[in-house]
């Protein structure tokens, strides 16, 4: 049964068998791995990782794959398989608990998901993920370039990259109009009060043209007068913009403010 990619759903199945040494180099994947999957597609993948593996949790959006899929894991029993919103997912149902994600994930949703997974899924101490090129390099991009935003500050906060390598377009069905990357990266001590610290990075870079002070101030987080006094706290200057800050210096902020 021939299956459509949902490009609504940001689907690029994956179809080349030859990238799956690569993606499991990557993740550093054993016997006794627990991996979550997010966006299993046609399961090329998750046979893969169901072979390596104790555990996959694989987790789709897209209920008329399931037919195709329950077909391709016939012979995986040490997968489960789940028809839900990622974003929606009680890591207190995954039993048991996932300690890596690995997954191809869909094009519109990549960067929430990885976000969010930082301190939603605490258990999950390695990530490789297959993302387009341009939200790969976002990730562990410096201060001051176009590419650092508010998710380079939250996955440098959580994690110390570990790998990197691009993807041919024509592992894809369709093929993407854009490049894609492979990124791997393992979990560090999280900042004790992470959930704040992400609240203060989306509001300094809700409004990039603006200074910091006045950006906080319009996402309603502090008053202009409160976030300059914060950033003399630590030694900046209440012109600064939110992409010049290393990602330490926005824990330093939150604590200031």
């Amino acid at each position: 049964m021939s299956v459509a990619p949902k490009k609504e759903l940001g689907q690029h199945f994956l179809v080349d068998e030859n990238i799956l040494d690569v993606i499991g180099r990557l993740a550093e994947l054993g016997d006794e791995d627990v991996v979550l999957e997010i966006g299993p597609g046609l399961g090329v993948l998750t046979r893969y990782l169901a072979a390596r593996v104790a555990h996959v949790h694989a987790v789709e959006l897209d209920r008329s794959l399931e037919p195709k899929l329950q077909e391709a894991l016939a012979e995986s029993p040490n997968v489960e398989l789940r028809f839900a919103d990622a974003l929606r997912l009680d890591p207190a149902t995954l039993d048991p608990a996932p300690t890596k994600l690995v997954a191809n994930l869909p094009y519109n949703v990549a960067t929430p998901i990885v976000a969010e997974s930082l301190d939603g899924f605490p258990s999950v101490r390695h990530w490789t993920v297959m993302v387009q090129r341009e939200v790969a390099d976002r990730y562990f991009a410096s201060p001051g370039t176009k590419a650092y935003g508010a998710v380079s500050v939250l996955v440098q906060l959580a994690a110390e990259r570990t790998g990197f390598h691009p993807v041919a377009r024509t592992v894809f069905r369709p093929r993407p109009n854009v490049d894609s990357a492979l990124v791997a990266f393992r979990r560090i001590e999280l900042p004790e009060n992470f959930a704040w610290v992400k609240r203060v990075v989306g509001a300094a870079f809700a409004h990039r043209r603006k200074t910091l002070p006045n950006s906080l101030e319009l996402s309603g987080l502090a008053t202009r007068a409160e976030a300059a006094a914060a950033l003399g706290r630590i030694g900046r200057d209440p012109g600064v913009r939110a992409e010049a800050l290393e990602p330490q210096e926005f824990v330093e902020l939150t604590n200031a403010l």
